[in-house]
């Protein structure tokens, strides 16, 4: 019996089903993490060697985008070089490590559990992993709003993001995202040490996920009329707040989720000891509990089952 799907779209849903099924399992070794490491050893290379900090930057946001492609390209040919099977199974492996929502679950719901549980320590420890900002000094309605904000906010750059690269070039081209991801995690900061020489990182970071950003949330608006949320409320607040953040992008999901939540998100953050008051996001309708990050989580997983079966019913109906 022939498959329905386009080779494509098969490897694709198998990478989407094992990351639901699996998570990321740290036993087995992750593209991201060598990433990593090139962009430590390089930046040290450059930082001896080229006086200009943002013509550095430039360079390594050039080197690592464009050696991941290639690196990612020519294991996956190779593969295929030597058994079309082993070339299904790199492919799909590759594709599979792009992906974060079965683990952005399972990390985030540390938090909850212990707020669940009345350990408040523990939920700041376990937040402290998944957030940038300090959560030491957090009463319960912070730690809350953060990882709700977590979950939205990596809806669109660890989930929705990727499959949309997925789709448009495959396995290459999705960790190509993943390394400049990776590099405004690493470089994009604005401090005195990264302010210049991570520029080009973070720019460009806001550039690959605008379409994605803006494509999320729209995806939780639909996804909020579908798991019984405030689909109206999310589209209302996605179209009202969606400047409301410093980030041009982290607004579109965040204002969504809020909305389809009914709670307010944004306001007073701490980053290395700075206060940094920001717009909020959203009407606290219902107070921030455990419901909200339950309902976030939801919204994650309706937004990419949206996105995917919009996909495979558009490659069933073209033909290719």
């Amino acid at each position: 019996m022939n498959n329905p799907l386009p080779l494509d779209a098969t490897l694709l849903l198998c990478a989407v089903i094992i990351d639901l099924l699996l998570g990321d399992p740290r036993s087995l070794p992750h593209p991201v993490a060598g990433i990593g490491r090139f962009i430590s050893g390089f930046e040290r290379f450059l930082r001896q060697r080229v006086a200009n900090q943002k013509t550095g930057g430039i360079i390594l946001l050039v080197a690592t985008v464009t050696l991941t492609y290639l690196a990612a390209d020519c294991i996956i040919k190779g593969a295929y070089a030597v058994s079309r099977y082993l070339g299904y199974v790199v492919e799909i492996y590759l594709a599979w490590t792009c992906l974060a929502a079965r683990s952005l679950h399972q990390e985030s719901a540390k938090v909850t559990r212990a707020i669940e549980s009345g350990d408040l320590g523990a939920a700041r420890h376990w937040l402290s992993y998944i957030v940038g900002r300090e959560t030491a000094q957090l009463d319960e309605g912070e730690v809350l709003r953060a990882t709700v904000e977590t979950v939205a906010e990596n809806t669109g750059d660890g989930v929705i993001a990727p499959l949309f690269y997925l789709m448009l070039g495959g396995a290459p081209l999705a960790l190509a995202y993943k390394a400049v991801n990776t590099l405004d995690s690493m470089v994009g900061y604005k401090n005195e040490r990264y302010l210049h020489f991570g520029w080009a990182s973070a720019r460009f970071d806001d550039l690959a996920n605008y379409i994605p950003a803006r494509l999320t949330g729209f995806l939780m608006v639909a996804s909020a009329h579908l798991c019984s949320l405030d689909g109206s409320g999310a589209k209302e607040i996605l179209l009202r707040d969606c400047h409301s953040h410093s980030s041009p992008n982290s607004g579109f999901p965040e204002a969504a989720a809020a909305g389809a939540l009914r709670v307010q998100l944004g306001g007073t953050n701490t980053y290395f000891g700075k206060v940094m008051e920001k717009p909020t996001i959203g009407e606290a309708l219902v107070p921030l509990t455990p419901a909200a990050y339950h309902g976030a989580v939801k919204l994650m997983y309706c937004s990419e089952g949206v996105m995917v079966g919009s996909y495979l019913i558009f490659k069933v109906m073209l033909g290719f």
